[in-house]
């Protein structure tokens, strides 16, 4: 299993929210390049980086900061956050990304997920954040009637191979994540899975390692890395032994 840092970025900075909020945010950078460098140098395979002005806008807003970050690396960065065209898309496999993350258009424009995923392949991603089981999109503002279980399902016959799965209410939260959400998801889809939202301990890396044989590839760790709760190196350790190079 791969353990891979997360990296949120609003203005420029280095931050997380507490359940997509912003009146929940806490700056932990200046320097996202400098934060990009220090989870390489302690170990981490792959970079998880999240443009949350481009979530609120619909357009990434980071570019810039973005384009610093995979070139000051080098390990793979996936990116996500008001990526909704394929001009995008290809903008960030450009810039350099290894993988880019859909979310809201799968919603909006899910023929479009199609024909991204016809161009490019499994360098597509699913991002899944939900809410009491329902898909949330535009930066998690609004709550479609979509169950998220059924759209990883349509996504996957329009050629999503994997899925990085959220539960809302557990991320920045630091309570735990929603294993049973996760099993349910990765049972139900046969998709390969990278869990998000809500690690907080180490104890959390053991229950997600143990799910490897349903598929769950990776772990994101964001706000328990900053916090101190969970060490990266040790995080590392565990998940090490034939761990998935999924990057």
């Amino acid at each position: 299993m791969l353990i891979i840092p997360a990296i949120d970025l609003r203005a420029g900075k280095c931050v997380r929210l507490v359940e997509g909020r912003l009146d929940r945010e806490t700056v932990y950078s200046d320097e996202p390049a400098t934060v990009a460098k220090l989870w390489e140098k302690m170990g981490a395979e792959c970079l998880h980086v999240v443009d949350l002005d481009g979530a609120f806008t619909g357009t990434p807003k980071n570019l810039d900061v973005i384009s610093e970050i995979i070139n000051s690396v080098n390990i793979p960065v996936q990116i996500g956050g008001g990526i909704r065209d394929i001009g995008t898309v290809d903008k960030l496999l450009e810039l350099g990304a290894s993988r880019v993350i859909l979310g809201t258009v799968a919603i909006l424009n899910p023929d479009l997920v199609e024909e991204i995923c016809n161009r490019h392949g499994e360098r597509i991603v699913l991002g899944l954040d939900a809410r009491n089981g329902k898909v949330a999109i535009e930066g998690w503002g609004l709550t479609a009637e979509k169950e998220a279980v059924d759209l990883a399902l349509e996504m996957k016959q329009k050629g999503i191979q994997r899925i990085i799965f959220t539960d809302i209410w557990r991320d920045g939260t630091l309570k735990g994540p929603n294993l049973e959400a996760i099993k349910d998801i990765a049972k139900s889809t046969n998709l390969k899975l990278i869990a998000s939202g809500g690690i907080s301990t180490i104890k959390d890396i053991h229950s997600l390692k143990e799910m490897e044989n349903l598929g769950v590839e990776g772990v994101i760790v964001g706000k328990a890395l900053y916090a101190g709760t969970v060490d990266l190196e040790e995080a590392l350790a565990i998940a090490s032994n034939e761990r998935a190079h999924i990057c």
